[in-house]
Formats: structure tokens, C-alpha cells, sequence
């Protein structure tokens, strides 16, 4: 079957065709039109904060707090990674996400801004990420953080900087992260090319097109050399060693660019001893929960009781 005739009919409005290319010289006027759809910092829920980043650059980090919490109560944390393929995007675009979940959860939810791809290549997003979880643990007392339940958590760009975030933590051995949430991420730099491992011909017709993807990772990757020891901080898929890593949920549609990597990803991670809990969502696309549907309700749900039973267990 073809791709369009596997896609949930809930998702039909992703089938608008007319996409254009991906390129440096488009990129400004996509930005400037996918975040004009953003809340302004004025008018989101999270709070800004400002924090040094590893190279002494200002880095805003978005808090958000539940209403009316005790004050003697150690809550979780939730470090969130926006998506938006290591090229656009801020934390006001999943701002009243973020800010229900803290009151659903009774989380705290830090949220980060980090620097953006071509203009800081790896490895400036990442570390911005490194440095906003040494903030987390260093506000324990302030914040009154529990720090043996902190959570990374991304949508898809950002799921891929949270596994490379568990990745590099592991390996630098300061911080402790009791589980990685995973929605569509985007974790391997050869998908969308002819070096993929898998070509699937249902995969990425639909929604995130690949010469978008080959585009971002490109940007990202700068004059980064793919023989670097660093590879899995850049790119988890290529991570040979998975030990060791957080108990992890990955959640991906069945028609998106992504599948293969994901899937792959999450059964490595178990053949590694990694408690893993993998959902794969039939007929949906890149991105699918941004559209209503029962496949979009049903995956919102079980992120949910995931990071539900993550705080219970941790």
C-alpha cells in the first residue's frame, strides 16, 4: 500500500502538497513564518530565566511551576527540549503544553531556549542543554527540586538533543537522569539520504519530507567530522554504547521519517539492559499530535501515564 492509503483520515489535512525547500536562503522566511504562530515571551505562562551557558553566553531557560504547590513539597523536574530541527523554534511553542503538564504532573518543567543551528552548529546546542541540567541540580534548595527524579523530555529535534543529553551526561558522570521521554525524535543524521540503513517507502512521504531533514542536520552538524569520538553526542543512533543510559519511552507514527531510526534506537537500547517502552501509532505522521484525532488523544495519554508512573517510581 501506499503511504497516503496507510495515513489515518484524521491526519488528511497533512497531505496539503507544495512544501518548499529547505535551504539557507529560505530559511529566515520560514522561521519568521512558523514562529509568527508562537505565543510573544510576554504572553506565555513560563517564566524567563537567565542562566550562563558553557561559553559565557547569556541562555534563557522558561520555568513553569503548578499553581498553589506547597512549599515543603520536593517536586520533579522535567527538563523540556523544543523541536523544530535544530533550526527554529523557542519554548513558547509548546508554552501551554508545558504549562498544563506542570499542573497535571505537579512538576516543575524547565523548558530550554537553546542556541539554533546554522548560526551555533554542534556542539553549542547540546551543551546549552548540558548547562540547563547543571541549573536544574543546582537549585535543588531554591526550587525545592526532588533530584532523583528528573526527567529529560523532547519533540523531535528536541527528543533527539534530550537522548544526546542522556548520552553525555552518562559519559561525564555529574548528573543523574532518572528517565527519558522520547516523542518522534530525530536521532540519526543519515535518515533522509541514501546512507539510511532501511529505506522505507512509506516512511516520510507524508509530512517531515527528507531533503528538509538532510538540510537540518547539515546545519547542525557545521564542520563537525562524523569520525569524531563525539558522534553519538551528535547523532544517538550512531552511539555504539547504549549501556547504562535512563529507562526510556519513544512514541513515533508509522508513517514517519523517523520509524526506522526510532524503532532501531529503542531495540538497541533494550539489547543494552535499558528499560524501554516503545509506541508505534498506525497511520500518523511527523508531528501527527499537533493535529486532533483518537491516535493523537491516545498518544497524549500515554506520554501521561508514562511520566505519571517515571515520578511514582523514581
Amino acid at each position: 500500500m501506499k503511504a497516503h492509503e496507510l495515513l489515518d483520515p484524521d491526519f488528511n489535512s497533512f497531505l496539503t502538497p507544495g512544501a518548499e525547500a529547505w535551504t539557507l536562503e529560505t530559511l529566515p522566511a520560514i522561521r519568521e513564518r512558523v514562529h509568527a504562530t508562537f505565543k510573544s515571551r510576554e504572553q506565555a505562562r513560563g517564566e524567563s530565566l537567565w542562566t550562563k551557558a558553557h561559553d559565557g553566553e547569556d541562555l534563557r531557560l522558561c520555568l513553569y511551576r503548578p499553581a498553589g504547590a506547597a512549599q515543603d513539597v520536593h517536586f520533579p523536574v522535567i527538563l523540556y527540549l523544543h523541536g523544530g530541527g535544530f533550526v527554529l523554534g523557542c519554548p513558547e511553542m509548546a508554552d501551554d503544553y508545558l504549562a498544563d503538564l506542570a499542573e497535571a504532573l505537579q512538576a516543575i518543567i524547565v523548558a530550554v531556549d537553546y542556541r539554533l543551528a546554522p548560526e551555533y552548529p554542534f556542539p553549542v546546542p547540546l551543551e546549552d542543554c548540558y548547562t540547563a541540567l547543571g541549573w536544574v541540580f543546582a537549585q535543588q534548595r531554591t526550587l525545592n527540586i526532588d533530584a532523583d527524579k528528573v526527567i529529560v523530555m523532547g519533540h523531535s529535534a528536541g527528543a533527539g538533543l534530550a537522548a544526546a543529553l542522556a548520552i553525555l551526561a552518562r559519559d561525564r558522570g555529574e548528573y543523574s537522569i532518572a528517565r527519558q521521554v522520547l516523542v518522534y525524535p530525530m536521532l540519526d543524521c543519515r535518515s533522509g539520504s541514501a546512507a539510511a540503513p532501511q529505506q522505507n517507502g512509506t516512511a516520510g512521504v507524508i509530512g517531515w519530507p527528507a531533503q528538509a531533514n538532510q538540510f537540518c542536520w547539515q546545519c547542525l552538524r557545521g564542520n563537525h567530522a562524523l569520525d569524531d569520538p563525539r558522534i553519538g553526542w551528535f547523532s544517538p543512533a550512531l552511539q555504539d554504547d547504549l549501556r547504562d543510559l535512563p529507562s526510556t519511552f519513544l512514541a513515533v507514527g508509522a508513517l514517519d521519517l523517523f520509524l526506522e531510526e526510532d524503532v532501531a534506537f529503542a531495540m538497541r537500547l533494550s539489547r543494552a539492559g535499558v528499560a524501554v517502552e516503545l509506541h508505534v501509532y498506525p497511520g500518523a505522521p511527523h508531528m501527527f499530535d499537533q493535529c486532533p484525532g483518537d491516535v493523537t488523544d491516545q498518544s497524549m495519554l500515554d506520554v501521561l501515564r508514562s511520566l505519571r508512573r517515571s515520578i511514582a517510581s523514581a
